[in-house]
């Protein structure tokens, strides 16, 4: 889904259960109509990546998986091995607040598991909505606590082609107004820039910790086939708060520099796992989870508070989009209000060389836009203030399609009023262009 979705039935539960016991290990195809798409920017030049090289992060040598005797539920899909398991789980963690969660849904009680991220978490690759990883991992909690199992609710705030950036300006929108008590976080692939993503991913997963409601926050990190992931940057993240963090990257690709599988057994592509690697990840996570719940009973779970120092400057704490229901221009000539995207609403669009004003307050600023492969976007100019800040680039020429990108053009000490203009550069390749909205914070 590209918007957050809440749900849960009885009914429902026992039917994803049902798909989730039933997936096999074949050679599974993808069937999305996204798979075709990038998980972020970074892939856009997908046929000039190098060969695969693997490196193994250093992961926690004192976890152990949960004793088979337990009877535990598992998520046996045939590719998955106990050395795999053990490499993926970079870090223990602070299991207190997860453990609290599964001590309400042991109890009966109703809790929410979230999921944020890029076209992984979409679901992009997977041949059905129960290959997914995200419902595999949802799951675990309704097979794991069937007492609660019809009270579980479930809020998919994946979006294909954004990244941490994006993601810590929509959180609030997609994945916070549903009160998650679970949430795992997967940008590990969409993230490029290890300045700005070490912001926006630091701001974002401290945004989830501090909700009053104290959720669990679990660090998924993804791959691409050559090595290429994020996760040495968002790892000083999770360590600094003492988060669990899992590691596709650290599981599969060992296995595959060994010559037990290929990429092509478990991707269509450079990035996107098929239904067998969105297995895989679920298994990683079913098997952490199951390592919680055998030492529940042994858990404090008497202190829930996050009191640590932001890592970096927790710029980004109060990120928001505004969109056209929630700001109106000053000034605009050529634009008109539309919805080009479900995901990303209230937008202006022209087809003429354009113009768009607006005043905002705000500490930095950003712009989130359209790119498109048709070409008629073009080259606007943005100013901030009257000073000419940015230009963007509205084409995608020979692209892969349709995505929505952001560009920081502002960022000051201190929070004061601004004008933002955004207007057609005199050299534009195309007159039109479509602005989804700006990103304040």
């Amino acid at each position: 889904m590209n918007v957050p979705k809440k749900f849960m039935s009885a009914l429902l539960a026992g039917f994803m259960l049902m798909q989730a016991a039933g997936c096999g290990t074949g050679n599974s195809e993808s069937g999305s109509s996204s798979a075709a798409e990038p998980a972020g920017t970074a892939a856009a030049n997908q046929n000039d990546t190098p060969e695969p090289a693997v490196t193994t992060e250093a992961y926690d040598t004192d976890w152990s998986p949960a004793d088979a005797s337990l009877g535990y539920q598992t998520l046996d899909l045939g590719r998955t091995t106990e050395d795999m398991v053990r490499r993926s789980v970079l870090n223990t963690g602070n299991r207190a607040r997860l453990a609290d969660v599964m001590k309400r849904a042991q109890n009966g009680e109703g809790i929410t598991f979230g999921v944020i991220g890029g076209s992984i978490t979409q679901g992009t690759g997977a041949s059905g909505a129960q290959d997914k990883y995200a419902e595999r991992a949802l799951a675990w909690w309704i097979r794991s606590f069937p007492d609660a199992a019809a009270k579980i609710q479930y809020v998919n705030a994946g979006i294909g082609a954004t990244d941490s950036y994006i993601g810590v300006h929509r959180a609030a929108r997609d994945l916070l107004s549903q009160n998650p008590d679970v949430v795992i976080v997967e940008f590990s692939v969409n993230d490029t820039d290890p300045t700005l993503n070490f912001q926006s991913y630091d701001s974002l997963v401290r945004r989830i910790l501090e909700q009053p409601n104290h959720p669990a926050v679990i660090l998924l990190f993804m791959t691409q086939d050559n090595g290429t992931s994020l996760v040495n940057t968002h790892r000083k993240i999770g360590e600094a708060y003492d988060l669990p963090m899992i590691s596709y990257k650290n599981a599969v690709l060992p296995e595959i520099d060994a010559g037990r599988f290929t990429w092509k057994d478990i991707s269509p592509d450079n990035i996107h796992p098929n239904s067998d690697g969105h297995g895989i990840a679920a298994e990683l996570l079913w098997n952490y989870f199951n390592s919680v719940l055998a030492d529940l009973d042994r858990i404090d779970t008497s202190d829930l508070s996050f009191t640590a120092p932001p890592v970096s400057e927790d710029r980004y704490q109060n990120g928001q989009i505004l969109n056209a229901e929630t700001v109106t221009p000053t000034g605009m000539t050529g634009f008109v209000q539309t919805d080009v995207r479900k995901d990303f609403s209230g937008n202006w669009k022209t087809e003429t060389a354009g113009e768009i004003t607006f005043d905002v307050t705000a500490r930095n600023i950003g712009i989130l836009y359209q790119r498109t492969i048709d070409g008629k976007s073009g080259q606007y100019d943005v100013f901030v203030d009257g000073q000419f800040v940015r230009t963007l680039n509205g084409h995608f020429g020979n692209g892969w399609g349709n995505y929505a990108e952001a560009d920081e053009v502002f960022t000051a000490d201190a929070e004061s009023a601004h004008t933002v203009t955004v207007k057609m550069s005199e050299n534009s390749t195309a007159e039109g262009f479509i602005l989804l909205g700006l990103m304040t914070s």
